[in-house]
């Protein structure tokens, strides 16, 4: 039986808010560029016989372009795929597959699906294209309905860990594999801007859908390492209410040593042995500090530097990281501090409210109805 309408769906909403799962048939190369947070790269033609096929139709047409592709798809070749696909299909049973336009390579993977493997899987209506025009008009869409309340505060305050412990929040930072700082890098790069838009639409979306319009957001700049914020969205940051984070400077410090060198430092050696990741580590401190070397100036660079390198020597000979507390404060106190108290001075009438951790997530509960998990959690146990 051949594939037919009812096997196409083009519910985009309800795909993106319950993370159905997607079988991505496109070439690699065009994985890359953008795909969703559920997708998996399963091609029905690898980068090379997408050229070869593309060149073809160009000069000879339709008809002879499927013929070469059915002529490089074929045997084994063909066998091993619709494979990837039949045990792709077994892990998730409500799948459902997209090629770029939701045409030709999504109907034959559909077809061989059916025909050598018995199993019908629909395919998205106008393939990736559509899925993601829908995410950018949601961007704009759900930016004007939304209502963030920023989490502000010093460096060190520990404003992802409160963010972490609201019930209804979008880690913006997370999204974008960064910490938002000079040393927010990560081991493994950043996704794309497609990867990181799409998933900050979806993210989005399912807020807004949850009826409160209010969610908590971390302070962030236009910019996440490499990755910028949707500027529709981002204008509604610079407008929204500012709750600021406090902290002691001493727990400042103990907040930036677990993140900035134990968490850091494990991230680092996670794939590697602990010497090379060590040594890798390291070098990310040292390259993130050179990266503020002109703000920072050079006397006060070579002296942090020094610090550094006293720490991370000692680090590497005993294990003992109690150094590092040096030039972690130096850094809080002589630079990130004088930054923050000048892009504050810009932001003094958006300033609802300002206290330590649970005062903070009270006031978030009482005026904008977002949730500690930490209640929900103890409501739970109390059931």
């Amino acid at each position: 039986m051949p594939a037919t309408e009812a096997d196409e769906i083009d519910d985009l909403r309800e795909l993106f808010l319950h993370d159905v799962p997607l079988l991505d048939v496109r070439a690699p190369v065009e994985f890359a560029e953008g795909a969703f947070p559920t997708a998996e790269n399963h091609p029905l033609i690898d980068d090379d016989e997408r050229q070869q096929i593309g060149i073809t139709y160009k000069e000879e047409g339709q008809a002879q372009a499927i013929e070469l592709g059915e002529q490089l798809v074929s045997g084994d070749l063909k066998a091993r795929r619709i494979a990837q696909w039949k045990a792709f299909l077994q892990r998730n049973p409500n799948a459902v597959l997209y090629c770029f336009r939701g045409g030709m390579r999504s109907k034959t993977s559909q077809r061989w699906l059916l025909e050598e493997a018995g199993i019908r899987c629909p395919r998205v209506r106008g393939g990736y294209k559509a899925m993601r025009g829908f995410l950018l008009e949601q961007i704009e869409r759900n930016s004007a309905l939304c209502r963030p309340v920023v989490i502000g505060g010093r460096t060190g305050v520990g404003k992802t860990r409160l963010l972490a412990r609201c019930s209804s929040q979008i880690d913006l930072e997370r999204l974008a594999h960064h910490r938002g700082s000079a040393f927010g890098n990560h081991p493994q790069p950043q996704p794309t801007q497609i990867d990181f838009e799409n998933a900050f639409s979806i993210a989005l979306m399912k807020l807004v859908s949850q009826g409160n319009p209010y969610f908590a957001v971390e302070d962030e700049s236009r910019n996440i390492g490499s990755r910028h914020i949707p500027p529709v969205f981002y204008k509604r940051l610079e407008t929204a209410p500012l709750v600021l984070l406090e902290a002691s400077d001493e727990e400042r410090v103990d907040i930036t040593l677990q993140e900035y060198v134990h968490d850091a430092l494990a991230a680092f050696q996670q794939d590697t042995d602990e010497q090379t990741g060590f040594r890798a580590w390291a070098d990310y401190l040292q390259t993130s500090l050179d990266r503020i070397r002109k703000r920072l100036g050079g006397e006060r660079h070579q002296r942090v530097s020094r610090m550094l390198q006293s720490a991370t020597e000692q680090h590497a000979q005993r294990g003992d990281t109690t150094g590092h507390r040096g030039w972690i404060a130096y850094l809080l106190h002589e630079y990130y501090d004088g930054m923050y108290s000048y892009q504050l001075a810009k932001k003094t009438t958006r300033i609802v409210f300002s206290g330590p951790g649970d005062a903070v997530l009270d006031y978030l509960r009482d005026r904008y109805q977002i949730e500690s998990k930490d209640a929900r959690s103890a409501d739970i146990n109390k059931a």
